[in-house]
């Protein structure tokens, strides 16, 4: 299993611009949870469940992509790589999903705990299904 860019198996230069708004948004809401927790203002939180929730249409968007793509792939080496890449998003719109019912509470229930936690999973979820899309990450090929 090699960890190199991937020359031509990456996806749809179209697909990479969808996958780049939840790997912006979900990092970006961790961060407003992180400011809540210290700051305690109100309005950190309301805009965590708003980055929440565009990074979770951009996802379903990646998600459907990634479903179709996987059952047009020919190559089993590409099967399993894209097998893998639609189930971390699926788990990620699941995660962020329940992240987004979490933050939908009032203040400080929607945080403090599980809300972190759920943001926490939901940016290593992304970050792992990017770095499956743009590497040979779980690929049959060899990079020369």
């Amino acid at each position: 299993m090699r960890f190199t860019p991937a020359s031509g198996a990456g996806p749809n230069p179209l697909h990479a611009i969808l996958l780049a708004f939840p790997v912006a948004l979900f990092p970006a809401a961790l961060l407003t949870d992180i400011t809540y927790l210290r700051t305690e203002e109100m309005q950190w939180t309301n805009f965590s469940a708003w980055l929440i929730a565009g990074a979770l249409v951009f996802n379903g968007l990646v998600l459907a992509w990634a479903l179709v793509s996987l059952v047009l792939r020919f190559r089993t080496g590409e099967k399993l790589r894209s097998a893998i890449y639609a189930g971390l998003l699926a788990v990620l719109f699941l995660v962020g999903l329940i992240n987004a019912f979490q933050h939908s509470r009032d203040a400080w229930s929607s945080v403090g705990g599980l809300g972190l936690t759920l943001s926490i999973f939901s940016t290593l979820l992304v970050l792992a299904a990017a770095i499956v899309a743009h590497t040979h990450v779980f690929s049959r090929e060899v990079a020369r």
